[in-house]
């Protein structure tokens, strides 16, 4: 995967590193240079003060090792050695083994007794003829000056180097912090929030992108009114003719009531119509309760218990034929909310715990208040929900098996619906949970509404 950040880094990083480089050894031959140039000068003086000495004393005297040592240092810490010849080549004094002179090169490189040196060399004029005066020393002391230079340069080079690269990361991180920024303010944000983001304070170079993505948002945003305004009117067209349907089949039923056969056909009509009708009030349920779309400013004082009464009474009859005990335990409610988005809340826990209770079984809905929150419970006696599952069941159109009719919308809606009321839906045993997480009895649906939802009177 390509990162803008390694790919500013290989950009500036290697070029930087190879100018050091560079710069290094420019420095070191800016340093090694002159200190080169001071040692042969020095390797010249000598030369110098040995012919000086000769001029005033005459090479017989200047073979001594007193009068060597006088001139060349014998303290210092490279071997040394000299020689005086005449103009013939005659040794008159100093060591045998000095290398030959070489016209036109005062200072030069040479080897004596297996060492490497250094080697200087003066024609000396006298009364008796010129003398050839020569002085040579090892490396050992330019050796130890040069290491030196290199071991200081070696040093200064890794930290400016380290210094550099973590300046330049600095700088690039510094350089990046606005994608940084880009990035959270888009993950902070939910699913359905296509806002577009506002580019103030944006460096110019992120502006095209702000305006790309805020462009694209706008026509995801369009595409998703269009679906809901889709779904919405399909919805709302599809109640009319279906409850025209009913009214016929019910008709239909009642003057061929002696018929078996019609009954039984106009019967599976009737419950497919019912589906039918279920699915499309769903939809709209499903449109009214979408949490990024819900106006707060719908939220009223209103006590739920006076609500779930009022709406349960739609589901004693279809209690009474499945022999279902529904009861109710109803104690003061008070929040502030949305009745008509509470009221599809309701009705889909409650059809869902009857649906799914099996016959002679219990649906018992509560309601009251709990710390500073209001809280609605629905319980029943049905087969439960095994712990694996019960996040995927406010998924839309799960269903947790195929016996029961339903189109798996029921959980999801009152999932929008909490989320709507900022509430929390929990989902566990009526009968606790037994050992091992296995499911208890039945299931138990609370949703609990939170202090700012509440509403101090109704």
């Amino acid at each position: 995967m390509s990162s803008i950040r390694l790919r500013l880094l290989k950009w500036l990083v290697l070029p930087i590193l190879v100018f050091n480089l560079a710069a290094a050894a420019l420095t070191y031959l800016l340093a090694w240079t002159p200190a080169q140039l001071a040692f042969d000068q020095g390797l010249l003086d000598a030369a110098t003060g040995l012919a000086a000495r000769i001029r005033t004393e005459g090479p017989a005297r200047s073979d001594g090792a007193e009068a060597a040592a006088r001139v060349l240092g014998a303290a210092a810490p490279d071997a040394s050695w000299f020689v005086v010849r005449d103009g013939s080549g005659r040794l008159l004094a100093g060591d045998p083994g000095f290398p030959a002179r070489i016209e036109g090169q005062q200072v030069r490189d040479a080897v004596m007794h297996g060492q490497p040196v250094r080697a200087a060399t003066l024609m000396v004029p006298t009364a008796a003829g010129p003398l050839e005066v020569g002085v040579a020393r090892t490396l050992r002391q330019r050796q130890q000056v040069r290491a030196a230079i290199v071991r200081a340069l070696v040093l200064l080079e890794v930290l400016f180097s380290l210094a550099l690269v973590g300046l330049i990361w600095f700088s690039v991180g510094n350089g990046l912090a606005p994608l940084a920024r880009l990035r959270a303010r888009l993950d902070a944000r939910g699913s359905g929030d296509l806002a577009a983001l506002p580019d103030a304070g944006m460096p110019r170079e992120l502006l095209p992108l702000v305006a790309a993505f805020n462009d694209l948002l706008g026509r995801i945003a369009a595409g998703a009114r269009a679906q809901d305004e889709f779904r919405a009117n399909v919805a709302h067209q599809l109640r009319t003719p279906l409850a025209g349907l009913r009214l016929q089949l019910e008709w239909l039923a009642a003057r061929h009531r002696d018929d078996a056969d019609t009954q039984r056909v106009v019967e599976l009509l009737l419950r497919a119509n019912e589906r039918m009708i279920r699915q499309a009030n769903q939809l709209l349920s499903l449109e009214r309760a979408d949490p990024d779309r819900f106006a707060r400013a719908r939220l009223a004082p209103l006590d739920l218990a006076a609500l779930v009464a009022e709406a349960v009474q739609s589901f004693v009859e279809g209690a009474v034929r499945k022999d279902i005990d529904l009861g109710f335990e109803l104690a003061p409610a008070p929040l502030a909310g949305d009745p008509y988005l509470l009221r599809d809340l309701i009705d889909n826990l409650v059809d869902n715990a009857l649906r799914y209770t099996p016959r002679g079984g219990r649906v018992t809905v509560s309601t009251g208040t709990e710390g500073a929150g209001t809280l609605f419970v629905v319980e029943d006696s049905g087969p439960g929900i095994p712990p694996e599952r019960r996040a995927a069941v406010f998924e839309r159109f799960v269903r947790l098996d195929d016996k029961t009719e339903g189109s798996g919308l029921g959980l999801a809606i009152v999932r929008e619906i909490a989320e709507a009321h900022r509430a929390r839906v929990e989902l566990g045993d009526a009968g606790g949970e037994g050992e091992n997480g296995v499911a208890g009895s039945g299931t138990r649906i609370a949703v609990r509404f939170p202090r700012d939802q509440s509403a101090p009177e109704v």
